[in-house]
């Protein structure tokens, strides 16, 4: 059974989609391997038109947790899929399947592997979208005195940051999610119209909030290059960045920040917990051989 999920080109890197191989390496060993013909689809807004194209030597796709999101359509559901548990209602509703499948995001399930033990060391930090991330705001943070936490950074690193973090402004749905499970109040930033809203509302379906984010300019990150104008782009850089840090520090000033109740978040993942002993239960009796 073959782990599917969505793989950046060249280097990028961004935090939601290596959860991944981080996340059920540890909780499915022994069950996970380079065999195509049965795919584990698990966090990530994957069920799309694409999906099909993508794991296409898959006989039989596992849903576990996955949202719908991007593409121009979704698949059809029929007999190649075992569903498991989806990211929200949302999901459940436009695929037309039982709203029972509707749980959570699976990177809720960060609680059984990862317990923080950090003191923590900041009162803000910002974390942007894998795609609008840079330079740039890690200017702005330095200047304001808040953390930043790189979306293309290893797991274990951004784990570690959220940890010493006392509330995240996030553009990173991901980041919001992981830190919703650990217990740390979040802000959800919108800075440019690529983001998806849909996702964050399906996942707000399942923990009983509602996705208002603050919206904030779209920061344009400096350049090394060289050249006559390099005065004028220097004051340029400056005055954007002098007007992103005003905006992130009212957010983060004025902002009420959202954290789901205690009782839904370990319902929640009790509910993950168990559907995940349901398939290792249907793997073991030969449901997928």
């Amino acid at each position: 059974m073959k782990l599917y999920y969505h793989k950046l080109p060249n280097t990028m890197k961004n935090f939601g989609d290596n959860l991944n191989p981080w996340l059920w390496n540890q909780l499915l060993h022994g069950i996970l391997d380079e065999d195509p013909t049965t795919a584990f689809i698990g966090i990530g807004s994957l069920i799309n038109d694409n999906l099909p194209l993508r794991t296409k030597k898959a006989r039989k796709r596992v849903v576990f947790g996955t949202g719908v999101g991007y593409g121009k359509g979704i698949p059809k559901i029929d007999s190649f899929y075992k569903i498991y548990c989806l990211r929200g209602l949302l999901s459940a509703r436009v695929l037309g399947v039982s709203e029972k499948l509707a749980i959570t995001d699976p990177a809720v399930l960060i609680r059984k592997v990862f317990h923080a033990k950090n003191s923590k060391l900041h009162r803000f930090a910002y974390m942007p979208h894998h795609q609008l991330a840079g330079k740039g705001w890690e200017l702005v943070c330095r200047e304001l005195g808040f953390s930043y936490i790189d979306p293309g950074g290893s797991v274990d690193n951004v784990l570690s940051c959220l940890a010493r973090t006392e509330i995240l402004l996030t553009e990173a749905m991901h980041g919001a999610i992981v830190a919703d499970a650990l217990r740390i109040p979040w802000i959800p930033i919108i800075t440019s119209p690529t983001i998806l809203p849909f996702k964050w509302q399906d996942w707000c379906s399942s923990i009983g909030l509602e996705y208002r984010p603050v919206y904030l300019d779209r920061l344009h990150h400096p350049r090394n290059r060289k050249d006559i104008l390099l005065p004028v782009r220097v004051t340029r850089n400056w005055l954007r960045q002098k007007t992103s840090a005003a905006q992130l520090l009212k957010a983060a000033k004025n902002s009420s920040p959202l954290l789901s109740e205690d009782t839904c978040i370990e319902r929640l993942a009790t509910q993950l917990d168990e559907r995940l002993e349901q398939f290792k239960a249907d793997v073991f009796s030969g449901l997928f051989s």
